[in-house]
């Protein structure tokens, strides 16, 4: 009782500690996120002072990561994406392949083998969710409605597009396991989380009216079928999640499953940014200044000039193509878990991981600030304003 006194102590001051850092960061012009990055770097090891229990963190975060990829894949409805939004159908996979293969050939070119270099690209293509979510909800937002919508809309295909990428990428990885039965594995879970969306939502739909067991549900089969996609089939926890939540984000009964969600998620996500500064080694940022340097360049070339590229041949009717390509001008959670797994299988050194890691801190706040400023004429913000939601 006493130690897990302690733990509840800890949680405690940490989460008060986050909100404080997260207030200062939005009165800053920043996101919050970067607040609960600091607040992390703090806690850490690598600082003086107080260490926080890193284990107990890390297993919060990892609820964090599955709830929001599983919030995220029930967000994501790819016919609706179709019918309004079609040119991006095309236009985000070329961006998301193109920004990983020019990433690819500068990780070989830097000394890393195909497989590292291909994280490496892929890492650097992706954005991040929460954040884009946060600029187009942010009380100082400059973006017009048609600017926000594609912005969305542009960081749900990319996590698509990066699913598909990455699983191949990960079965192709020294798992332990041979390489058959590592797709074998990722094939099965495919299976049981088409089942999933065949009977859960049957399920929640009988317990619309019982509304503390239909939230019991929602987070529970999310946690469940991530926990089976990694410990059984040897999916990794967060594209665990991130399938299942796509597996059942059709209809009325998954969209009232991502409502309840929201507020767990939100929770459990600042422990996961905490989580990751935790991660950050002060000291050896400047041993991995080359790898920084080439990441936030692959940032700008391969991600933030495609898409500016693409947005202006697109002619996408409202969307202004620098604030899109601003907006999603950032290395995020998905990167991040890559990264992670990268350097756990050996295929990226620890400088680059580092790097990585600064990186995420760096271009979230560049992206969130430089995507605000106005650098347009002659069009008015009256654009009506996306509902509101907590801004992570």
């Amino acid at each position: 009782m006493e130690e897990s006194a302690a733990h509840v102590l800890e949680l405690g001051v940490i989460l008060v500690l986050a909100t404080g850092a997260g207030w200062v960061a939005r009165r800053a012009g920043l996101p919050a996120v970067v607040g609960y990055l600091c607040v992390g770097l703090v806690v850490s090891p690598f600082t003086p002072g107080y260490t926080a229990n890193r284990e107990q963190l890390q297993t919060l975060a990892n609820i964090g990561v599955v709830l929001l990829l599983f919030e995220v894949g029930i967000e994501i409805d790819p016919w609706r994406l179709r019918r309004e939004q079609g040119a991006l159908f095309w236009a985000v996979p070329v961006q998301t392949i193109a920004g990983a293969a020019l990433g690819t050939g500068v990780g070989m070119l830097l000394g890393l083998g195909v497989r590292g270099a291909l994280l490496l690209g892929l890492a650097a293509s992706l954005s991040s969710s929460v954040v884009v979510v946060n600029i187009t909800r942010s009380r100082r937002r400059t973006t017009n409605g048609a600017t926000d919508r594609t912005l969305l809309s542009w960081s749900v295909m990319q996590d698509i597009a990066g699913v598909a990428i990455a699983m191949a990428l990960l079965a192709s990885l020294d798992t332990g396991r041979p390489l058959p039965l590592t797709a074998a594995g990722i094939a099965a879970f495919g299976g049981i989380a088409t089942a999933a969306a065949l009977l859960l939502p049957r399920v929640l739909r009988r317990l619309r009216g019982e509304h503390d067991l239909f939230l019991m549900l929602s987070i529970s089969s999310g946690l469940v079928l991530a926990g089976l996609g990694a410990v059984v089939f040897g999916v990794p926890l967060a594209l665990a999640a991130f399938v299942s939540g796509l597996a059942i984000a059709e209809g009325p009964d998954a969209a009232e499953a991502r409502r309840r969600l929201l507020p767990f998620r939100d929770l459990f996500a600042v422990m996961f940014f905490v989580a990751i500064g935790t991660l950050i080694d002060p000291a050896a940022v400047p041993h991995a200044l080359g790898w920084l340097a080439a990441v936030l360049g692959l940032v700008v070339v391969a991600k933030v000039t495609v898409v500016y590229g693409l947005a202006r041949v697109l002619r996408l009717p409202g969307v202004r193509p620098w604030q899109l390509a601003v907006g999603l001008g950032q290395v995020g959670e998905f990167s991040f878990v890559l990264g992670s797994v990268g350097v756990a299988r050996g295929v990226i050194p620890p400088e680059l991981y580092t790097a990585l890691l600064a990186a995420v801190v760096l271009t979230i706040a560049l992206s969130t600030v430089v995507v605000r400023l106005r650098l347009y004429r002659g069009e008015a913000d009256a654009s009506p304003r996306p509902a509101r939601m907590a801004e992570t």
